[in-house]
């Protein structure tokens, strides 16, 4: 872990790299890696964890409505992006 915050390192794919962004989905890891590339840096790029699961909420008391959950979206495949230097 980096001291500075602004600046973590991680291992990504068995490579040490500065993380530049977690959760970036394809359109943005094409677009950082062409860019990092041309810059003269080597990218790694690894799928993002899973979300957590989130908690469920209590079922209602007798004689309350339940509540109804929004529906949920599916969330697209993202990754993290690095930078070995």
């Amino acid at each position: 872990m980096a001291i500075n915050q602004n600046h973590p390192f991680e291992e990504l794919g068995g490579v040490k790299c500065a993380v530049v962004e977690r959760n970036v989905p394809a359109g943005r890891v094409a677009f950082l890696k062409e860019l990092l590339e041309h810059n003269g840096f080597e990218v790694v790029t690894v799928p993002s964890p899973p979300d957590k699961a989130a908690v469920a909420p209590p079922p209602p008391a007798l004689g309350e409505p339940a509540l109804q959950e929004p529906a949920l979206h599916e969330r697209g495949e993202t990754f993290t992006v690095g930078v070995t230097d």
